[in-house]
């Protein structure tokens, strides 16, 4: 072998050694840290009582030290399929949104549609972005929008490759549009309107301050995306041939316009369901599921076709789909062992003894680290909420800004753990592995930081109540 191969040969392997481990590698490799944990920290639990609202709520000092159920060799392995469980819900229903968009896309017609966009914007489509983030920012404020954003990106991916964007932006404009509106939410019905009620306060109260912070915090976050998505759209010599095939594409048929309104429709219906009735991921998965069948009939499909294409859907989001159980896993092996009451009680005796300024900041830095181990909004405020409301009226902390302090901290994690399930799997459906958007998305999570730690003191120092 000559020097010049030995040199390539080097070369490829040192490529080889620093690829990132693919997406099952790194949540198993969390899996097994939580069964060591359950080894390294004491098992404990606080007590928990039904409050006037029928809700579970901690008892605050109820805390006690318990017999933990240590990790075994076959728990890491069994938490898998315990995950895929405990999150049956979502994985369905992304099986479900995604074989009903793999019978809309079998039309062409978002093909057409793109076509139809980029002639009507003449070439200034770029206005999209900060558009489409925006409506996800305003479902992440006011109906919580997080699982529903997967079924977007299935939308987008293909939409935003036509375009000329690669899959970075088709994930980033539904994750960190709801993500940042979900934040800094001023009427989410999870987060504030929960934690407002066990705290004892108004329903959506202190409504003007909580508008001011989320036209910032999706303001910036909007911004980024924005620049960065300016940055890596392909030119239109680089991207000719797509160009070509997008133009020759024909019109909207009278048939494709009857597929995009049931398609429009069956979005305002799922929004006006969970807005008004409650509706969660079972009654959007019927939707979809009778969107995908209305769609197949428009387009003149045979039941055997539209069966066919859902398949297809289906198996381009089966890993997104069972990253979900994987995900799930490594909070089974936290639960099951008992330590996540003691990773709490840890952390409320640091920040007790904070001066008030910064204990208001300690809660939120609180929430941010509780929000990989629990990243569920109403889940995490039933288990912190009341140990953060007496704490606020020792240290002279108003309760709304514990409030704050919560749905700030239980907000920002939520794209960039791995813990959180339809997040991962939103980055599986796009193409887009968990350590490059971590290098992405680092810069924009350290302003959301700042910015939230600034709103939190800004709270503390007017007495927001």
């Amino acid at each position: 072998m000559s020097q010049m191969d030995r040199t390539v040969t080097l070369e490829a392997t040192s490529r080889r050694q620093f690829a990132f481990p693919h997406i099952f590698v790194v949540l198993f490799t969390f899996i097994c840290i939580a069964a060591a944990m359950t080894y390294l920290v004491d098992a404990g639990s606080y007590e928990r009582v039904i409050s006037e609202q029928g809700k579970t709520v901690v008892v605050p000092g109820s805390y006690s030290v318990m017999e933990g159920q240590k990790a075994t060799l076959l728990t890491p392995f069994m938490a898998v399929f315990s995950g895929m469980k405990e999150g049956s819900s979502i994985i369905f229903f992304i099986f479900i949104s995604g074989g009903a968009f793999g019978v809309l896309k079998a039309t062409g017609v978002l093909e057409k549609l793109v076509n139809s966009i980029s002639r009507s914007l003449s070439g200034n489509d770029l206005i999209l972005i900060p558009l489409l983030m925006l409506l996800f920012a305003i479902g992440g404020a006011t109906f919580g929008m997080a699982e529903e954003s997967i079924a977007f990106i299935i939308i987008l991916a293909p939409i935003m490759k036509m375009l000329g964007y690669n899959a970075m932006v088709a994930a980033a404009v539904p994750l960190v549009g709801a993500g940042a509106g979900f934040s800094a939410a001023f009427m989410n019905p999870f987060t504030v309107g929960v934690a407002q009620d066990i705290a004892q306060l108004p329903m959506f109260s202190g409504l003007g301050l909580r508008v001011a912070y989320w036209f910032v915090f999706v303001g910036v976050s909007i911004a980024f995306v924005t620049l960065y998505a300016a940055k890596v759209k392909s030119p239109p010599g680089s991207s000719a041939e797509l160009s070509k095939e997008i133009s020759e594409l024909a019109p909207l048929s009278t048939a494709d316009r009857f597929i995009l309104t049931v398609f429009a429709g069956s979005i305002l219906l799922i929004a006006y369901g969970v807005i008004r009735h409650g509706w969660y991921i079972g009654e959007i998965s019927a939707v979809f599921l009778m969107m995908g069948m209305a769609v197949g009939l428009f387009a003149r499909m045979s039941p055997n076709a539209i069966a066919e294409h859902f398949v297809n859907g289906l198996k381009e989001i089966a890993m997104g789909a069972l990253v979900v159980g994987f995900a799930f896993g490594i909070l089974i092996v936290l639960k099951d062992g008992n330590i996540l009451d003691t990773i709490l009680y840890q952390l409320e005796q640091v920040i007790g003894s904070m001066p008030p300024v910064l204990t208001a900041v300690g809660m939120f830095l609180v929430q941010l680290v509780l929000n990989c181990l629990v990243p569920s909004g109403s889940g995490q405020a039933a288990l912190t909420m009341p140990l953060m409301v007496p704490l606020a009226d020792l240290v002279g902390v108003t309760r709304q800004t514990a409030v704050l302090a919560f749905q700030l901290g239980d907000g920002i994690t939520n794209i960039i753990t791995p813990t959180s399930g339809y997040f991962m799997a939103g980055l599986s459906v796009a193409g887009v592995s968990w350590g490059k958007w971590i290098k992405w998305i680092l810069p924009l999570f350290l302003i959301q930081l700042v910015l939230a730690i600034s709103m939190v003191t800004l709270a503390y120092y007017i007495s927001w109540s």
